[in-house]
């Protein structure tokens, strides 16, 4: 697993915009910037739904008044639906990014198998991204819900 300390691994995550699908490169797209990244394990799922998403687009401004350069929420989707959750959620502040095969995730070191439910999924964590090298990291115990909190985050920075 990743560790605070230790550069993003090299990946490319995806967004689709206005424009159409962009691909990010991981390491061009947090270079030079304070980046909070959570992950869920799932879009339009209940606790990532409910809590986990909305909390960051409640704080968007809090954290950006803290430094913040960007905010990003991932999730092992495609980026149709990453785009449609954040639609539903009105997280126009937030960039939403489709990890979907997984391969970020598992070069994090943070999947899971869900089994049927879902397959391979990403636990649930939220870390601070300084110039693509981790400075925080919170991943949560299976079935929680309190170190990955954009309150929590707040707090750390």
């Amino acid at each position: 697993m990743i560790e605070q300390g230790q550069n993003l691994p090299q990946a490319t995550l995806s967004e689709l915009t206005k424009d159409g699908m962009v691909n990010h490169d991981v390491t061009e797209l947090f270079a030079g910037k304070k980046v909070v990244l959570f992950a869920v394990p799932g879009a339009f799922t209940p606790t990532c739904s409910e809590s986990h998403l909305p909390g960051y687009v409640v704080l968007a401004d809090k954290l950006k008044e803290k430094g913040v350069d960007l905010i990003a929420c991932v999730a092992v989707n495609d980026a149709f639906v990453m785009k449609a959750w954040g639609e539903a959620q009105n997280a126009s502040e937030l960039l939403m990014l489709a990890d979907g095969d997984a391969s970020f995730t598992k070069a994090l070191g943070l999947e899971m198998d869900t089994g049927a439910f879902g397959g391979v999924r990403s636990q649930r964590y939220a870390m601070i991204v300084e110039n693509g090298v981790v400075t925080t990291l919170n991943v949560e115990p299976p079935k929680s819900f309190e170190v990955s909190k954009a309150e929590t985050i707040l707090a750390a920075l």
